[in-house]
């Protein structure tokens, strides 16, 4: 009920600039946000320096999971060719489909489909070969697929290099509970992950309902292991850390052409790190790696390397 002064922020945005209080009308009183999920009933998170607050039901919340369905066979995640928002959304309220694995048991409803307007015995014979095609997928476009808050195609693609199979992914998700242990550090010290990041990643994998959808999909896919590019190069599958400030490339730089040749960029080093290349400046990072024994190139040496 309150009046309130807006501008226009970013030439496009509405910003609220203040509210007039000698307008607000008598008897009101303040909004209290919900606490829980009116859906679902799962706890209601509001982050520190956030204005939005989340249900952190994930998989189970039904306002979430439509939208988490549609994300799972999106084109850059299972990518089922003829299975459409409009179709998961009709297939979800109808009860034929209520979690990711459910996509793969649809061919024992395969005559409740046929039957459904618009379609017919030909239109579902293509849909339930499209779904058999996806019954294997890659580890990154698994990871992307799960709809894990803050890791897109990117973040799955660096987390599926970095782990390189599922099973490894997931006992080391249960390992980083403990932000004390190595497989906490080994998270957060992938380039590109940080603590923020990270414990959306633990989280996720560490809810129980989200555990049983994992369970559950184990049974209907196949997640291939992380392949990465083919290379003759000397760091393929090596760890390696870039340190200090680099005279020849940009960080940026040095890290896509590490990954181009199929090594793993990390942000610290530990006891898994292969190669320190140490630029101008180099600190911690370089006493560390000596500390552990761990090879310190200098940015000429690691050209060389490289070829």
């Amino acid at each position: 009920g309150d009046t309130v002064v807006v501008q226009r922020a970013g030439d496009v945005i509405p910003q609220v600039v203040e509210v007039v209080r000698d307008k607000r009308p008598k008897g009101t009183r303040k909004f209290k946000f919900p606490d829980h999920c009116p859906v679902c009933g799962s706890t209601a998170v509001r982050e520190e320096g956030e204005a939005v607050r989340r249900c952190t039901g994930g998989l189970i919340c039904d306002a979430q999971l439509v939208e988490r369905l549609r994300h799972f066979i999106s084109r850059d995640a299972f990518d089922v060719d003829g299975l459409g928002e409009k179709q998961i959304e009709a297939f979800w309220r109808d009860g034929l489909v209520k979690t990711p694995a459910d996509l793969f048991r649809l061919s024992e409803k395969a005559e409740d489909i046929e039957a459904r307007e618009g379609w017919g015995a030909t239109s579902v014979r293509n849909l339930l070969n499209a779904i058999e095609s996806r019954r294997e997928i890659p580890l990154d476009r698994f990871i992307y697929a799960l709809g894990i808050r803050q890791v897109g195609q990117a973040n799955a693609r660096l987390l599926a290099q970095h782990y390189g199979s599922r099973d490894v992914l997931l006992s080391a998700m249960d390992e980083a509970r403990d932000a004390d242990s190595d497989a906490y550090r080994s998270l957060v010290g992938i380039d590109g992950i940080g603590p923020k990041v990270a414990a959306d990643i633990v989280d996720f994998f560490a809810e129980p309902h989200n555990q049983e959808v994992l369970n559950d999909l184990a049974t209907a896919v196949t997640v291939g292991d992380f392949a990465a590019p083919e290379s003759s190069s000397p760091v393929a599958g090596k760890t390696v850390v870039f340190t200090g400030k680099l005279e020849t490339m940009g960080r940026a730089e040095a890290k896509a052409m590490a990954q181009s040749l199929g090594a793993k960029v990390a942000s610290s080093v530990s006891k898994k790190t292969d190669y320190v290349v140490a630029g101008a400046d180099a600190g911690s990072k370089l006493s560390k790696a000596r500390d552990l024994g761990v090879a310190v190139l200098s940015e000429q040496e690691w050209h060389e390397l490289v070829g």
